[in-house]
């Protein structure tokens, strides 16, 4: 994965380990109101990312039950299951805080790994797995160049990641929580940023 800016391209500023938030005018659309954590952007192969707050009907003990995996967490240890992206819904990614020691790990961070397998699960049911971590179905996709025109439409806003905002279970409120770490509010948002 190469998630520095390409050398032929001065002007690309990657956005790997970044939060894009959702500006007013994606109201009507599946990104509307999310705050989405990119785990991969390069200039020749696009944009990855995985929507950090956007709750479906599925808690993980189901996720684990239907893979035919130990739950061993205590009862209170319950955790909602998130829609990562509208693409591949029926795959399944763990972004968590451990370090990447599962076969299909990635490191983004120092303190941050994409994981995309059962075994990791699997060690979450057994208690042996990350301390903080967020279970997704699916994840968000742009091709090359598209992000970047979306920001220059003023779609999305960006700001560095914060693992308190990630792993936050506080869903609804993680779009004003990454606009506090600019200092402003979401509620200071015009819905016609963008348009003329």
């Amino acid at each position: 994965m190469n998630a520095t800016a390409n050398s032929s391209n001065s002007s690309f500023t990657p956005l790997v380990d970044h939060l894009l938030i959702a500006m007013p005018q994606l109201q009507d659309s599946y990104f509307a109101n999310t705050v989405v954590y990119i785990w991969r952007h390069d200039p020749g192969e696009g944009a990855l990312g995985l929507v950090v707050n956007l709750p479906i009907r599925m808690q993980l003990w189901e996720v684990l039950d239907q893979l035919k995996l130990d739950d061993r967490r205590p009862r209170a240890a319950s955790q909602i299951v998130l829609s990562g992206g509208p693409v591949e819904t029926a795959k399944g990614f763990v972004l968590h805080d451990d370090k990447p020691r599962w076969p299909s790990s990635l490191a983004i961070t120092e303190s941050l790994t994409l994981t995309a397998s059962r075994d990791i699960l699997a060690d979450i049911g057994t208690n042996s797995g990350p301390e903080r971590f967020i279970v997704a179905l699916g994840y968000a996709s742009w091709s090359p160049g598209q992000l970047e025109r979306e920001l220059r439409d003023n779609t999305w806003f960006t700001c560095r990641a914060q693992s308190d905002i990630i792993f936050s279970t506080d869903f609804a409120r993680k779009p004003e929580m990454a606009a506090a770490t600019l200092g402003f509010s979401m509620s200071q948002l015009a819905t016609d940023v963008g348009y003329s």
